[in-house]
């Protein structure tokens, strides 16, 4: 009596175990964003690196097709996180409200009913068997009492001091307490027969409930069952045929590689087939040898701008000579027209030393495939510390003012091309030494891993930690 009670409770376990498929659906959905969202960020951060960088021709395309490679499958991921919540989450949600009826007073509308249709169904047996339980009860209590009342007179016969009174009495208790047991027994053995004769009926409605509860919990384990193979259709990319045509397309990318072919290529555009730019006979014109200093320059200008440097006056720009403009990486565009002026001071331009430390970690690269290469030669040993650098003989290694010779080395955070011959050129990301502290036009002495010595905007590096 009252175990079916088990029965019940999977009812609502039911009901828990459709919040706990949506929650494992959810979670794998969830799982499924991130990894899209990381192969994203991969192939956008390498597809940069790997452009900008020197690899070049057929390899540098077989190497950017797993950046592809890594887009596209970001999308089938992204297309399984959907369906996993689009379909298969809101299926189960569904399923489980149509399913499970909540009730004002709490509980599940079918765990009621099954509650009491096994209540119904076993009240009948339920009070027949508590008659044959009080009925067994007074049987054994009779016999017992027929017990003790038969060693009583058995006592008493060998006790002389009893009168024939008393042990008629004692005779009168023991026919009593049979007569007692008989009754009782006869009453245990009608209430038994009578809890057997009932026992067919109360299977049949007990197993009828059941049958209701078992049917109920059929359709959710067979609704559990396609459910689970659809999401594992969802799952499987391997039969996808857009996936295998991933793959498929990412071999040929890097069958495609051809070292002879990116050799002549190279050949041709960097090496001896590129097209030459002799030196030819140029007439001599006033204009176009006019120069300004360096300091001069300073003074005439307030400061230095992003897009150029342009000449006032009636100065004509040298017609072969590219303009006099300061290249910034693309990325940094943005953060310079806001707050990251590299010529305002670091405690007003509120930049962080996290931003610092993502410039520093895009720079994987040695050097870029557009990195400039100096075109200056000379006979003369580039290292010679006595060798003038400066182009307006402005500084004297020999003077008594020069300060102490101080090296620190700096790493470039943007491009800059050299305006006159005693200026560097470097890109983002290169180091240098600096030599000479920063002078009062704002400009630093430095040198270059190469041995050019020459000057450079002091807010245009960053020393190194």
């Amino acid at each position: 009596v009252g175990n079916y009670k088990r029965t019940v409770k999977r009812i609502d376990d039911g009901h828990r175990l459709c919040s706990d498929l949506m929650n494992c659906i959810h979670e794998r959905a969830r799982i499924e964003k991130v990894y899209a969202q990381q192969l994203t960020e991969w192939a956008k951060r390498w597809k940069q690196l790997v452009e900008k960088g020197p690899q070049y021709g057929t390899v540098e395309r077989a190497w950017c097709a797993f950046m592809s490679e890594a887009e596209k499958v970001s999308e089938l991921h992204l297309e399984v996180k959907g369906s996993l919540m689009n379909e298969d989450f809101e299926k189960i949600k569904n399923w489980q409200k149509e399913a499970f009826h909540k009730q004002m007073m709490g509980g599940f509308k079918e765990t009621k009913e099954a509650e009491d249709g096994f209540r119904k169904a076993q009240k009948p047996w339920a009070k027949k068997l508590k008659e044959v339980e009080a009925a067994k009860k007074a049987y054994h209590a009779a016999c017992k009492e027929e017990k003790l009342a038969i060693s009583r007179e058995t006592n008493s016969k060998a006790d002389p001091a009893l009168n024939p009174e008393q042990l008629k009495k004692l005779q009168d208790k023991v026919e009593r307490s049979k007569q007692d047991v008989l009754k009782t027994k006869e009453k245990y053995e009608k209430s038994l027969k009578e809890l057997d004769n009932a026992t067919p009926q109360y299977m049949e409605n007990m197993e009828q409930v059941f049958e209701q509860c078992q049917q109920f919990e059929e359709k959710r384990l067979r609704f559990f069952r396609e459910v689970l193979l659809e999401v594992q259709k969802h799952l499987d990319l391997s039969n996808a045929a857009s996936y295998k045509n991933i793959y498929r397309e990412l071999e040929q990318n890097i069958k495609t590689a051809d070292a002879v072919e990116d050799l002549r290529w190279f050949r041709a555009n960097q090496g001896p087939g590129m097209s030459m730019n002799w030196p030819q006979f140029e007439e001599w014109s006033a204009d176009l040898n006019r120069t300004l200093s360096r300091r001069e320059k300073k003074k005439a200008s307030d400061g230095v701008t992003l897009t150029g440097i342009n000449q006032t006056g009636d100065q004509v720009s040298q017609p072969n000579k590219h303009s006099s403009s300061l290249s910034v990486p693309s990325n940094t565009v943005q953060s310079v027209q806001s707050s990251y002026n590299p010529f305002e001071d670091e405690e007003d331009t509120g930049s962080t030393v996290s931003e610092k430390e993502d410039n520093k970690i895009k720079n994987v690269s040695s050097y870029e495939k557009n990195q400039s290469y100096p075109t200056d030669w000379s006979d003369e040993e580039s290292n010679n510390p006595f060798s003038s650098t400066d182009a307006n003989g402005d500084t004297n290694p020999f003077d008594e003012d020069t300060s102490p010779a101080m090296e620190v080395r700096v790493r470039a955070l943007y491009d800059y091309e050299g305006q006159e011959q005693d200026e560097l050129s470097f890109k983002a990301g290169d180091e240098l030494t600096k030599m000479e502290n920063e002078d009062e036009q704002g400009w630093c002495k430095g040198r270059l891993d190469n041995g050019q010595v020459g000057l450079y905007p002091a807010n245009y590096v960053e020393p190194i930690q």
